[in-house]
């Protein structure tokens, strides 16, 4: 990188790291979890999002405390320099990008399981704690922390930060649901307590609800209260191949309404559903005139205490789907029911591996999913952009890989696919979050009045503008 003094205009300058910085940063956590330069590690340089560059920031840093972030926060915020957090880097938005001359705070050295609480069913974890290392804490207890966003590397701090969803939402909720308190540090380092291990509370604003979903753009996240929930014995996948999406969308209402409670409600088109089996090797034996002739399919994973519960379940469901016009039934054996559920949970890897040039997960009314669909595919016609994806039909998320490399074109056809979402009361994003890369169009779309008031609470938060600058509000 060219000296900040002799920077040409294709090449922006680096912001200098304010003298003795550095230092202070060294002091804070120890001389071993701080890197700058060459000893930066490529993976703290990006996150998961297709369309953004790696930055190399000025520092990385690794406190393993809530004092030491507190201390990194007020040595930044007095010195100016941008913060960006960091969990697992599995983010798909950009927001875990650093900001050039900036600090990222990266958390993988706390990942302490705080306490499991058998008794109120809660636990309490720091940020760098995975989905994975929980899951293994909790089983032997019989408890689980249900949502699962497809990926078990992420981390509960991201998972937070961007109010993280996946497939399970149908039945448990997403992030938001399931977070009853945090501990957090503003850039004054000043630490506070929101909520805690208790369900309800009507004490004041609930600052624990806002920081979810924030982006870390309010504060750095040091300890998160999680709700649990009873680990079900069994479970059953039935895999539904349909002629149509609209009899595939068409359908999930109802069996919604069935009262069988489907832990996965998902739905996956057919180009979809062959790129990721084949992804991952696997084989569901299903005939191939019925592949011939489905254009989507539909996936149901049903759970209970009770195996004599469950058969009543997927047989009342199997009953359903025939009567909405389903091609067949399959129940399937128990791995290959989860080796569809680990393709599923890939179809990202899919779609990049296929060269997909974006990523986008609009939220809509699940009723609404057959309308917004046709729109789409009017919108990628219009364009001549290829639109693929699959989505969590229980709860209107669509994931849709968009295929098309003109960057102008590509920019105004999201817009339309974006607009279209809103119309039907929509939003742009349902669990990946806005980051740097939908930031403008979110800005755009985004009610004026609404975008001021956010701007009014970052201030109040964060009111030098330390935290994730360039992030959801710019």
């Amino acid at each position: 990188m060219a000296d900040p003094a002799t920077s040409t205009d294709s090449e922006p300058a680096v912001p200098a790291v304010p003298v003795g910085l550095i230092e202070e940063l060294v002091a804070a956590v120890g001389a071993g979890h701080v890197a700058t330069g060459a000893d930066i590690a490529e993976d703290d340089t990006h996150d998961e999002a297709i369309t953004a560059e790696p930055v190399t920031p000025a520092a990385v840093v690794r406190p393993g405390t809530t004092d030491e972030v507190a201390a990194v926060l007020r040595a930044c915020d007095a010195a100016g320099v941008p913060v960006t957090a960091r969990g697992s880097g599995t983010g798909l938005s950009g927001a875990a990008i650093p900001v050039p001359g900036g600090v990222v705070v990266a958390f993988d050295r706390m990942k302490r399981i705080v306490e499991i609480d058998t008794e109120n069913h809660m636990a309490v974890v720091q940020p760098g704690v995975t989905l994975h290392e929980l899951d293994e804490a909790l089983t032997p207890h019989g408890l689980v922390y249900p949502v699962f966003p497809g990926e078990d590397s992420a981390s509960l701090g991201g998972n937070v930060n961007t109010n993280a969803g996946g497939m399970r939402a149908v039945k448990y909720g997403v992030t938001r649901h399931h977070v009853l308190g945090l501990e957090l540090v503003l850039t004054s380092g000043d630490v506070i307590r929101t909520g805690g291990k208790v369900v309800k509370a009507t004490s004041g604003y609930d600052l624990t609800q806002l920081v979810i979903g924030s982006e870390g753009t309010l504060g750095l996240v040091t300890e998160v209260t999680l709700k649990l929930h009873p680990r079900l014995a069994h479970s059953s996948t039935v895999l539904v191949p349909f002629a149509t999406l609209d009899e595939v969308t068409r359908v999930v209402p109802e069996i919604v309404r069935s009262g069988v409670g489907p832990m996965i409600l998902e739905y996956i088109d057919m180009l979809t559903m062959a790129a990721a089996t084949a992804y991952v090797g696997l084989d569901l034996g299903i005939p191939q005139e019925v592949k011939d002739s489905a254009l989507a399919y539909l996936v149901i994973v049903l759970e209970n205490h009770h195996a004599d519960r469950l058969e009543a379940d997927v047989a009342s469901v199997a009953e359903q789907v025939a009567e909405a016009g389903a091609i067949d039934v399959y129940v399937l054996p128990s791995a290959a029911g989860a080796g569809l559920i680990d393709a599923r949970e890939k179809a990202f890897w899919v779609a990049k591996a296929n060269n997909a040039d974006d990523i986008i997960d609009v939220v809509v009314p699940r009723a609404s999913i057959p309308t917004y669909m046709a729109r789409v595919s009017e919108i990628a016609a219009e364009s001549g952009s290829w639109i693929a994806g699959c989505g969590h039909a229980g709860d209107g998320n669509v994931h849709m890989s968009i295929f098309q490399a003109d960057a102008d074109l590509r920019k105004a056809t999201l817009r339309k696919v974006f607009e279209a979402g809103i119309e039907l009361g929509g939003a742009i994003s349902g669990e990946h979050g806005i980051g740097t890369e939908k930031q403008q169009l979110f800005l755009d779309l985004e009610d004026p009045a609404k975008v001021a008031l956010m701007r009014r609470i970052k201030a109040a938060f964060d009111p030098n503008g330390t935290l994730n600058p360039g992030t959801l509000l710019g």
